[in-house]
C-alpha cells in the first residue's frame, strides 16, 4: 500500500473534510452555499485526518489549506486543496504527510497576455518539469510529481532538479521535452492535473460522474444534514426573547438572541429610552417620541401615565388624582366592571389595558427590528406594590398584544438581579444586605436584598438573592415634582399678564402641556445648576414666557415631598425586621434620585457615609429582566441565579361552619387560615384541607392584615376581597364512597412567578384498609421473588406498596394564627417551594387508587420522634443475621395496605376585587388592536409607495439630461418621457394625498414601463466592455488549451477525438456568433434595441467553460495506462504503487512475538543519468548535487516516519 501526496489545486471540490485538533470529522456543505473561509490545517492535523479516513477504508479525501492574508498581499498561493491519495484497502498506521513543494507565485496578467483567468509562471527547478506541448496552458498549470508508477529515489530532471518517484515522467522529460516555459505541468498517478481558478471551482461539481474515481457516496448523510441545518436555521429565527421595563414615564426594551448578548434596544430615533405615550387620532396612531411631540399640538388625543389607572374602579382616589393632573382627558366608566376608559371621541374609546397593549405591541416591533427576527416571549416589569387586580390587568394587556409573558417580575427584583449577575464573584456564603432606593417618575420603592450562595439540588452552590423587606410610596416621584414646577410657572405667567384681561393659562390644555415639558427640563437642569431661565416661545395667544427659577425655589415647592423620602426606608426596615447597621450599602436607582435634595435627605435618613451610584439607574431593571427571560426560555442556558421574591400583601382563606359548643346547641363559627404570609417567598404552592365538611360549601380568599398601609393607601388599594369559591359535588363524592374514611376536601393553590394567585383544583380524598389474601400470589410470582431475593433484589412490604398509584403528600406546616382545637382546625400544607410552574393537566374524573402501608406512616412518625436513636429499620437490618427464620405461615401473611380514592370537586369562582374581562370582550379588544395595527401598516405602505413614485420622477428627470442617456435616445423619446413625468408629478401634488396605495403603485409601474427601453439600452452598453473582454480571454485560453491537448503523444493521450472535436466546434461556433452579432450591432443605431445582449454573452461563456471543465476534470481523475517493465533494469522494480515503507509494513510477525523496529535499508547508490532515468534509485555521492542530497535525506526521514 502506498501513500502519495496528490495534486494541489484551486478549490476544485465542492466538499471537503473539516478536521479539528481532536481528530473529529465534520462534512461541510458546498463552500459556495456556506460562504465562509476554510479552516487552516497544519501537517499534524492532516496526518490525523488521513489516518481516520484510511481506517474507514476510504481511498481518497480532501484537505483544504489556507494561507495567511499576508501571503495574498504578496501574490503567493493562499488557498489550495491538497488531495492525499491512497491505493489499496489495507488498514495501516498513520502515515507521515510530506510537505509540498514550494508554491509558485501567481501572476494575473502575464506579459503579452490579455487580462483573464489567473495563470501560473514556471515554478523553477525546485518545483516541476516543464512540458513544451502544454507550456502555455492558460486555464491553470499542469505539473508532474511522484506517484506516476514506481517509488524509490530521486530522479535527475532535465532542468537540473531532483524529484523522487517519477517512474516514467522523468524518462519522458529526458527524451528531449525539457524546455523552460511560463507554465508547468504535474502528473499525479499518471494523470494530468491543473489548478482551477477560484471563480470556476464550483463548476466541477457538474461534471459527469464517469470521469471521477469511485468514492464513498454520502448522499443520504448530506441530505439529512441539510434538513437538520434547515431546521436549526428556522428554529434560530424564533429564539430571541425580550424584556420590557415598563415605567410610568418611559420604558426600556432589552433583547437577547443567539450570538447577541443582553442589549438595550434602540428605538427609531436611536434612543435607548422610549416615552410611554400614545397619540390617537381618527386615522392614525403615534408612539414614543413622535407621540410626545404631538402632546403639544393635540394634548387631548395624547395619553400618558395611564398605567396609574390599571385595575382601578370608579371612586378610587387615583382616578380623581389623574383627573386633577390631566383635566384635558375625558374619562368614562364601564357599566359592568366599573373600570376606567378614555373617551377620545363619541365613537372611539380605549381602556388602560388596550392602551398598554398598544405600547407592548410597539415595544415588540422595536425589538423585532433590532433583533431582525420575530419575538413572542417577554418578561415585563411591574411595580412591587401591584396587587392581584393590577397584575391580571397587565397580563390581559400582554395577551391583547399577542405576547407570551414568561413572567411579571417586580422592578426592584429585576434591579437586584442585574446587580447580582454582574457581581457573582463577590457573593459568598456570608449574607450581604443591600438596600435599593428606587425613585422613578410615578412612585418610590425601597427594597432590602440579601445576597449569599446557597446549595441547590441541581447545580450545587449558586448565588441567591432574597427580598427581605419592601417599602413604597405610590405617588412620590419625579412627576409630582414636575407638576409643582408647572403650577409655579403657570402662576408666574398669569402674574405677568395680570391686568390685560387674559384668560387663565390653566384653562388652555396646549399651554399647560408646554409648561409641563418646560418643567421637566427645569428639574433636570436645576439638578446641576443653582438657577436657570425658563422660557417658552408663544406660550398662549402668541405671548412668550420667560422667568428665572432657582434651586431654592424648587426645593421650597417640593418641601413636603422631600419629607416623605425616608418613609419607604422605614417601611422596608420594619418588614425585614432589620436595622440600618445590618445594611451594608444603599444604592440609588431611578431618574428622580438625581435630584440633589433627594440624595441629601436620603443620606441623612440612612446614616451612611455615601450613597452607592455604581449601577445604571435607568437600565438596571431592563437588564435584570432580560437575564430572567433568558433563564426562563428553553433556547438559552445561563448561569443559575436563585431568585426568591417576597409576598407584599398576605393572603388568607376564610370559611364558616357549624360547631356544637353545647349538647344540642349548634352555632356558626368563622375561621381564618393564612395561605401566604407577608414577606413569605414565592413562587410556591400550598394545599388547605377541610376536614369537617360532607356537603357542598363555600369559602373565601381575601387579603390578610394590611395594617402596614396607611388610610389613603388602603383606599387606593381597592377591594380586599379576592374570590369566593363555591364547591359543588362534595355530597355526591361521600355517597359514592360510603365505606371509605374521608380524609378531607383538599384545595390546591399556586402563587406563580408573576405573583398571581390561582386555584389549581379541589378534590375529595377517601381511604380504606385492604387486606390481600396469601393465595393471591401466583406460583410464577413466588418463583420470581425467590430468584430476586437470591441476587439481593427481594421485595419488601415497602417496595411492594410503591408499585401502586400513590398520591404524594405535601409537607405539613402548622396554620398560622390558628387557635382552634386539633379536631376542628383546617390542615394547611405546603408544596415544594421550587420556582416551577404547574403545567400538569387536571386529574381525571375517574377515581384514583392509592395504597400506602399503615405501618410505614407509623414508622416515619416514630423516626421523627427519636431522631438520635436507632430507627426500627436499622435495628431490623442489624439483627437480621441473628434472628431465626420466620415460619412459613408468617411469611405468607401480608400486611394490610391503604387504598386511596380521589374524586374531583366542581369549582365555581366569583372574582370580587376586579372582574376579569369576558372572553368576548377580550376577543373584541384583540381584534380592535389588530385592525389598528393593520391600518398603520397600510399607511406605512402607502407612504412608501408615494415616496418611491416621487423619487423615481425626480431621478428620471435628472437622467434625461445626462450624456449617456441622450446618446441612446432621440429628442422625441426624451420629450415623451419628460411630458409623462411632469404629468405624474402634477397628479401627485394635486390628487396624490387622496390616492390609494394601489393607485400609486400603478402609476409607478406605468412610468417604469415607459422608461424601460431607455434604461435597458444604457445598462447594456455599460456591460459590453467587461463581458466582451471576458469572452475574448476565454476563447483564447480555450484555443490554447485545445492546441496543447492535441500535441500530447498518442500513448499518453487521455482525451478522445470526439471530445476534442466537440470543444473545437464550440470554440468555432462561439467565434462565429461573436463576430456576426457584433457586425449586426454595428449597423444598428444607438437608439434601437441592441441585438448584442449581455445575457447571451454569459450563456456562451458558460457553454464554453463547461466543455473545458469537462476535459480538465477528466484529466484529474483518469487512471494512468499500465506501462511494460524496463528489461534493462539492473534489479527488479517493486510492484506498482509500492514503496520500501510499504514492503516493510507488510511483514507480519508471528503470534506472541513483537516486531523489532528496524530502520529501513537505504537503496543502493548508483550513478549515471541513464540508470537514473530507468530505475527509482537515490543518488548520493559525488554525482549528486547538494539540492538532490538534501531532498534524498528528507525522503529518508519520511520513510522512517512511515514505518513508525
Amino acid at each position: 500500500m502506498k501513500y502519495t501526496e496528490g495534486r494541489e489545486e484551486r478549490q476544485t471540490c465542492p466538499r471537503y473534510l473539516n478536521s479539528d485538533r481532536s481528530g473529529k470529522k465534520e462534512d461541510i456543505q458546498d463552500l459556495k452555499e456556506r460562504k465562509h473561509e476554510p479552516k487552516q490545517f497544519n501537517t499534524n492535523q492532516q496526518a490525523r485526518a488521513s489516518s481516520a479516513w484510511l481506517r474507514r477504508g476510504c481511498r481518497s479525501f480532501l484537505l483544504l489549506g489556507r494561507g495567511s492574508p499576508g501571503d495574498r498581499s504578496k501574490g503567493t498561493d493562499c488557498g489550495t486543496v491538497r488531495v492525499l491519495t491512497c491505493t489499496g484497502h489495507e488498514s495501516l498506521p498513520t502515515p507521515a504527510v510530506r510537505h509540498p513543494a514550494p508554491r509558485p507565485e501567481r501572476s494575473r496578467n502575464a506579459p503579452g497576455r490579455a487580462p483573464g483567468p489567473m495563470t501560473w509562471p514556471n515554478p523553477g527547478p525546485a518545483s516541476a518539469v516543464s512540458h513544451p506541448q502544454l507550456a502555455d496552458w492558460p486555464l491553470g498549470s499542469l505539473r508532474t510529481e511522484a506517484g506516476d508508477g514506481g517509488g524509490g529515489g530521486p530522479r535527475t530532471w532535465p532542468n537540473g532538479s531532483a524529484r523522487r518517484g517519477d517512474g516514467g515522467g522523468a524518462r519522458r522529460a529526458a527524451q528531449g521535452r525539457a524546455a523552460e516555459a511560463p507554465m508547468s505541468a504535474r502528473r499525479v498517478r499518471g494523470r494530468l492535473v491543473r489548478e482551477t481558478p477560484r471563480r470556476d471551482w464550483w463548476l466541477i461539481s457538474t461534471m459527469a460522474a464517469t470521469v471521477r474515481r469511485q468514492r464513498p457516496r454520502r448522499l443520504a448523510c448530506w441530505a439529512l444534514m441539510a434538513v437538520l441545518l434547515a431546521d436549526l436555521l428556522a428554529l434560530s429565527d424564533t429564539l430571541a426573547v425580550m424584556s420590557v421595563d415598563l415605567g410610568s414615564e418611559s420604558m426600556k426594551v432589552a433583547i437577547v438572541k443567539p450570538g447577541v448578548p443582553m442589549e438595550i434596544v434602540l428605538n427609531k430615533e436611536s434612543r435607548r429610552k422610549t416615552p410611554v405615550t400614545v397619540t390617537l387620532k381618527e386615522n392614525e396612531r403615534f408612539f414614543g417620541d413622535s407621540a410626545a411631540s404631538m402632546a403639544i399640538k393635540n394634548p387631548k388625543a395624547t395619553l400618558r401615565y395611564f398605567q396609574h389607572l390599571l385595575g382601578k374602579q370608579e371612586g378610587n382616589p387615583h382616578v380623581a388624582l389623574y383627573r386633577a393632573r390631566f383635566p384635558e382627558h375625558e374619562l368614562g366608566f364601564d357599566p359592568q366592571r366599573q373600570t376606567v376608559h378614555f373617551q377620545i371621541s363619541p365613537q372611539l374609546q380605549f381602556s388602560p389595558e388596550e392602551l398598554l397593549g398598544m405600547v407592548l405591541n410597539y415595544s415588540r416591533s422595536l425589538a423585532e427590528d433590532f433583533a431582525e427576527q420575530p419575538i413572542k416571549d417577554a418578561v415585563i416589569t411591574v411595580p412591587a406594590f401591584f396587587n392581584q387586580a393590577e397584575r391580571r390587568a397587565v397580563l390581559q394587556a400582554a395577551r391583547m398584544a399577542g405576547l407570551k409573558v414568561l413572567q411579571l417580575i417586580n422592578d426592584n427584583t429585576a434591579t437586584a438581579l442585574s446587580y447580582g449577575v454582574f457581581r457573582r464573584k463577590d457573593i459568598n456564603t456570608t449574607a450581604q444586605n443591600v438596600m435599593f432606593y428606587d425613585m422613578g417618575s410615578g412612585s418610590t420603592v425601597c427594597t432590602i436584598v440579601t445576597y449569599q450562595t446557597v446549595k441547590t439540588k441541581e447545580a450545587g452552590m449558586q448565588p441567591q438573592l432574597q427580598i427581605r423587606g419592601v417599602g413604597f410610596d405610590r405617588t412620590l416621584g419625579g412627576l409630582e415634582m414636575e407638576l409643582r414646577l408647572r403650577e409655579h410657572l403657570a402662576r408666574l405667567f398669569n402674574k405677568q399678564r395680570k391686568g390685560q384681561g387674559a384668560k387663565d393659562v390653566r384653562e388652555n390644555p396646549r399651554a399647560m402641556a408646554k409648561l409641563l415639558r418646560e418643567a421637566n427640563r427645569l428639574k433636570t437642569v436645576l439638578s446641576a445648576n443653582a438657577d436657570h431661565m425658563a422660557q417658552i416661545e408663544g406660550l398662549m395667544d402668541d405671548v412668550d414666557f420667560k422667568a428665572k427659577v432657582t434651586r431654592a425655589e424648587f426645593e421650597e415647592l417640593c418641601a413636603d415631598l422631600f419629607e416623605r423620602v425616608p418613609g419607604p426606608v422605614q417601611q422596608a426596615l420594619q418588614s425585614a425586621e432589620m436595622n440600618l447597621d445590618e445594611v451594608e450599602q444603599v444604592i440609588l436607582v431611578g431618574g428622580a434620585t438625581r435630584v440633589p435634595k433627594v440624595q441629601e435627605v436620603l443620606l441623612k435618613a440612612v446614616g451612611k457615609e455615601e450613597l452607592g451610584k455604581n449601577i445604571n439607574a435607568d437600565e438596571a431593571a431592563a437588564m435584570g429582566a432580560v437575564y430572567q427571560a433568558a433563564a426562563l426560555s428553553k433556547a438559552f442556558k445561563v448561569k443559575p441565579f436563585v431568585v426568591r421574591d417576597a409576598v407584599i400583601y398576605p393572603i388568607l382563606v376564610e370559611f364558616t361552619r357549624e360547631v356544637e359548643e353545647e349538647p344540642g346547641v349548634r352555632s356558626l363559627k368563622h375561621n381564618k387560615r393564612v395561605l401566604f404570609s407577608r414577606m413569605g417567598p414565592y413562587p410556591q404552592r400550598k394545599v388547605i384541607t377541610f376536614n369537617r365538611y360532607n356537603h357542598d360549601f363555600n369559602f373565601h380568599i381575601n387579603y390578610g392584615d394590611l395594617g402596614f398601609l396607611g388610610p389613603e393607601d388602603l383606599r387606593v388599594f381597592g377591594s380586599q376581597n379576592l374570590t369566593t369559591v363555591k364547591l359543588k359535588g362534595v355530597g355526591e363524592s361521600f355517597k359514592k364512597y360510603p365505606d371509605y374514611e374521608s380524609k378531607g376536601i383538599k384545595a390546591h393553590f399556586n402563587l406563580d412567578e408573576s405573583g398571581v394567585l390561582s386555584l389549581i383544583r379541589v378534590e375529595s380524598v377517601f381511604e380504606t384498609l385492604v387486606e390481600d389474601s396469601p393465595e393471591e400470589e401466583s406460583t410464577l410470582t413466588k418463583l420470581g421473588n425467590t430468584i430476586s431475593s437470591l441476587f439481593g433484589g427481594g421485595t419488601t412490604p415497602d417496595t411492594k406498596e410503591n408499585g401502586t398509584d400513590t398520591v404524594q403528600e405535601e409537607e405539613e406546616s402548622p396554620a398560622e394564627g390558628s387557635k382552634d382545637e386539633p379536631g376542628e382546625q383546617a390542615e394547611l400544607k405546603e408544596e415544594a417551594e421550587a420556582p416551577v410552574e404547574d403545567t400538569s393537566p387536571p386529574p381525571p374524573t375517574e377515581p384514583k387508587e392509592a395504597a400506602v402501608p399503615e405501618e410505614e406512616k407509623a414508622t416515619e412518625k416514630e423516626n421523627e420522634e427519636k431522631p438520635e436513636a436507632q430507627k426500627p429499620s436499622e435495628k431490623k437490618e442489624a439483627g437480621s443475621e441473628a434472628a431465626p427464620p420466620a415460619p412459613e405461615e408468617e411469611k405468607k401473611q401480608k400486611p394490610a395496605r391503604k387504598q386511596r380514592m380521589v374524586e374531583e370537586i366542581g369549582v365555581e369562582l366569583v372574582v370580587l376585587d376586579l372582574p376579569d374581562l369576558p372572553e368576548d370582550e377580550l376577543a373584541h379588544s384583540v381584534q380592535k388592536l389588530q385592525d389598528l395595527t393593520s391600518r398603520d401598516l397600510e399607511k406605512q405602505e402607502r407612504e412608501k409607495a408615494a415616496n418611491s413614485l416621487e423619487a423615481f420622477i425626480f431621478e428620471t428627470q435628472d437622467k434625461l439630461y445626462q450624456p449617456e442617456y441622450q446618446e441612446v435616445s432621440t429628442e422625441e423619446q426624451r420629450e415623451e418621457i419628460s411630458g409623462k413625468l411632469g404629468a405624474a408629478s402634477a397628479w401627485l401634488e394635486d390628487e396624490g394625498f387622496g390616492a390609494t396605495t394601489v393607485m400609486l403603485k400603478e402609476k409607478l409601474t406605468e412610468l417604469r414601463k415607459l422608461c424601460h427601453g431607455l434604461f435597458f439600452r444604457v445598462e447594456e452598453r455599460k456591460k459590453w466592455p467587461e463581458r466582451l473582454a471576458a469572452l475574448d480571454n476565454l476563447l483564447n485560453h480555450s484555443s490554447m488549451f485545445l492546441k496543447g491537448a492535441r500535441l500530447i503523444p498518442e500513448m499518453e493521450q487521455i482525451f478522445t477525438e470526439v471530445e476534442m472535436t466537440t470543444l473545437e466546434k464550440v470554440i468555432n461556433e462561439t467565434w462565429a456568433w461573436k463576430n456576426a452579432t457584433m457586425a449586426e450591432q454595428a449597423k444598428l443605431p444607438a437608439t434601437e434595441k441592441p441585438v448584442l445582449l449581455s445575457k447571451d454573452i454569459e450563456a456562451k461563456m458558460m457553454a464554453l467553460d463547461r466543455e473545458v471543465q469537462y476535459l480538465l476534470n477528466k484529466a484529474k481523475f483518469t487512471k494512468p495506462r499500465p506501462r511494460p517493465k524496463d528489461k534493462n533494469a539492473t534489479r527488479a522494480e517493486p510492484p506498482l504503487n509500492a514503496s520500501a515503507s510499504d514492503q516493510a509494513e507488510k511483514v507480519i510477525p508471528p503470534p506472541g512475538q513483537t516486531e523489532d523496529a528496524k530502520p529501513i535499508s537505504e537503496p543502493e547508490k548508483e550513478t549515471g543519468s541513464e540508470q537514473a532515468d530507468t530505475e527509482p534509485l537515490e543518488l548520493e555521492g559525488p554525482g549528486a548535487e547538494p539540492e538532490q542530497k538534501e531532498q534524498a535525506t528528507g525522503q529518508k526521514r519520511t520513510l522512517k516516519n512511515d514505518e513508525l
